[in-house]
């Protein structure tokens, strides 16, 4: 048991008045702000240390899970291998490291392995190391790659010489991680970032042969509500350029043979309207929502004329079934729907002699397309999984339409099998007449009633989809009797895109509202209790986290916030922040007083009450670039100062990582089993 004793750390409180639109709002621990102050850093460590000293009870079961989770894992994991462009691309990990082994094989798969970068050497004595962005040049003689050793996703671009593998002189810092070659195999094109608010806002040229000569300017984005990013086409005919706001894209496009020529603009930015472009043979092919298509359709037009006034329908909007993706082949294309909540995969053929569905098997599921580079290939490469089965890619042969396994999750271990886990997907109403879907999971020797511990997920934002996917890692709750359930609320895109927008701006609280409401409807289907029931929620959903304790802080034993996007309108009144501007669309511009005012009304920081609170672990990371540190920090201060009860409340701050937490994938682990152990320690109640 804990030592009682132990007394939480307590922050100054020093005034700070904001005021806007008439309104004062006073921030009694603004202070917290300043990342390099001592006193801030103090106080930060006395919280870590108050969390240590209060949960050192529980240290051998945050390492039996830990141990748990690793077991199952194949530590000497390796992808699936694709082919491009002469090559067949690998990525495997060793038995005993945290990082992977990216690598190649020339044309055969029984060929030498070449390694790219083995990241476990490269990321010896830093705290933090992540590799990305890796870009082959068209003559298979370089690579360009972006490393972040800081956790704050500003990358620093390199290159690397693949027939002498030495490092040329390359070093482009603050960029995104991404670049893209041209066909000359010397001028790379990468995205630069605002030093101070971290937004993408500038394309840049760079020419590996004349390193002396700086850097050339290409586009940069001055609208701020605007990020900028440079790609290339499947085709590697083509480079694009796109700006991307919340709600409406632009894309600009060269021929990726001719580096010095200027873009060309495919449709000017026209407010609410998106689009993202393909390109195969003659045509640019768009996943657009072009005359008002909510749910998106697929049009094409001519690389010559390229404005919406040439956009010819392919696929048409249907009211009831979102596009979600598309792949393009030489004789088949593929689209990823959505109805009804399912992802499907529709196969049609360019001569129209062909147009059905695959089949899938389970009731509720996870798909989505894997890489396929290669336009010749008559076989889609897809992957599968739901909350009881492992995750599969599957290949499917359009022409003999025969599907085969290449990789199934290996769950290591005699006591897994999938049998022995139930899932199902239920409905709950809410307050509005919406029916919410819940997908949940258990252990067949589970039974579900009042005392039955349920762990409640959502994220519900930016209309980013939570499906019903597979982890082994949740076996350790399912095993110890726990239900896991996914809330599918608005503000995703579960149920289509209109999902979506009844879930952001001024109908943000719908998000808040069903995820209550779904909370609600577990309990009366007598499937837990509040005594037994725990939600979690990370970043936008650590945002659910906040608003859902203040509303209804009964509903919950125990709550979850993992990096909480919680001072809702300080953080988006500042436009130095990174991604505050860019996310206008998403909360709305508090410096209009409607968006104001509906987003204090909700704003977890701001609205802290003096009343009962649920159990509560947050976590944050001190170098987060997406949700700053200070934000769960000054909540939790908040939070001490007017909770009524005596129920945990506990912060731990990560200070070598930020938003995603731990790069190694066993330290990965070792966070996860901290919070397992929170909510198992309340269920038990040993905390």
């Amino acid at each position: 048991m804990p030592n009682l004793n132990i007394t939480p750390p307590v922050a100054d409180v020093v005034p700070y008045q904001h005021k806007i639109h008439d309104h004062i709002r006073i921030d009694p621990y603004y202070w917290l702000n300043e990342r390099d102050s001592p006193h801030v850093l103090d106080y930060i460590y006395k919280e870590n240390d108050y969390y240590q000293k209060m949960t050192a009870h529980t240290q051998p079961l945050q390492e039996e899970l830990y141990k748990e989770m690793r077991s199952r894992l194949k530590e000497d994991e390796s992808s699936v291998p694709y082919f491009y462009n002469g090559y067949w691309y690998i990525t495997r990990y060793e038995e005993g490291k945290d990082y992977p082994i990216y690598s190649r094989k020339k044309g055969l798969l029984t060929a030498a392995e070449e390694v790219l970068f083995d990241c476990n050497k490269m990321a010896q004595g830093l705290d933090y190391f992540k590799l990305v962005g890796i870009s082959i040049s068209p003559d298979n003689t370089k690579v360009a790659f972006g490393v972040d050793t800081f956790s704050r996703r500003q990358y620093t671009i390199k290159v690397k010489d693949l027939n002498s593998g030495k490092l040329i002189s390359t070093n482009i810092e603050n960029t995104t991680g991404g670049s893209v070659w041209a066909a000359d195999n010397a001028t790379l094109f990468y995205n630069k970032k605002n030093l101070q608010t971290l937004r993408s806002e500038a394309v840049y040229k760079h020419h590996i042969n004349s390193p002396e000569q700086a850097d050339l300017l290409v586009y940069e984005e001055v609208d701020e509500t605007y990020s900028v990013y440079v790609t290339s086409s499947k085709s590697r005919k083509y480079i694009f350029i796109s700006s991307q706001s919340t709600n409406t894209s632009e894309y600009r496009f060269i021929k990726s043979d001719e580096p010095e020529a200027e873009f060309k603009i495919i449709q000017p930015r026209t407010s609410g309207l998106e689009y993202d472009v393909s390109h195969f043979g003659n045509h640019f092919y768009l996943h657009t929502n072009l005359n008002q298509a909510t749910n998106f359709q697929i049009m094409r037009t001519t690389v010559d004329h390229t404005t919406t006034e040439f956009w010819e329908p392919l696929l048409q909007h249907r009211k009831e079934v979102l596009v979600e993706d598309f792949e393009l082949f030489d004789q088949y294309w593929v689209v990823n729907e959505r109805e009804n909540g399912l992802s499907r995969l529709r196969i049609l053929r360019w001569d129209q002699s062909e147009d059905y569905y695959l089949t899938m098997e389970e009731e509720s599921y996870s798909l989505y397309f894997y890489y396929n580079p290669d336009f010749e290939s008559t076989r889609l490469r897809y992957v599968f999984d739901s909350l009881t089965t492992p995750t599969s890619v599957i290949e499917y042969d359009m022409l003999s339409q025969e599907k085969t396994i290449l990789k199934t999750q290996e769950v290591l271990g005699n006591d897994f099998d999938p049998s022995h886990y139930r899932s199902q997907r239920l409905w709950a109403n809410a307050r509005d007449g919406a029916k919410i879907p819940i997908s949940i999971v258990y252990h067949k020797d589970t039974k579900l009633s009042e005392s039955t511990p349920v762990l409640q997920y959502a994220y519900g934002s930016y209309g980013h989809t939570i499906d019903p996917s597979f982890s082994s890692n949740r076996l350790s709750l399912l095993d110890r009797g726990f239900v896991f359930a996914i809330a599918h609320i608005r503000g995703g895109e579960y149920m289509g895109r209109h999902w979506y927008e009844n879930g952001k701006l001024l109908k943000k609280k719908n998000t808040f509202f069903d995820f209550i409401d779904c909370s609600k409807f577990l309990v009366k289907q007598k499937l837990t209790t509040p005594e037994h029931l725990y939600a979690n929620g990370g970043s936008a959903g650590g945002l659910l986290m906040g608003v859902i304790i203040n509303l209804a802080p009964e509903l919950y034993n125990g709550v979850i916030a993992d990096v909480p996007f919680v001072d809702v309108v300080t953080t988006m009144l500042d436009d130095t922040i990174p991604l505050t501007t860019s996310e206008y669309d998403e909360w709305g511009n508090p410096n209009e007083k409607k968006y104001y005012e509906y987003m204090f009304s909700y704003s977890p920081y701001d609205q802290v009450k003096v009343q009962d609170y649920p159990n509560l672990l947050v976590t944050s990371g001190l170098h987060d670039s997406q949700v700053q540190y200070f934000e769960p920090t000054k909540w939790v201060a908040r939070l001490r100062a007017k909770k009524t009860d005596k129920k945990k409340l506990f912060l731990y701050t990560n200070t070598k990582a930020g938003h995603s937490g731990a790069s190694g994938r066993f330290d990965s682990l070792k966070e996860l089993a901290r919070k397992f152990a929170f909510i198992i320690s309340l269920e038990e109640n040993s905390l």
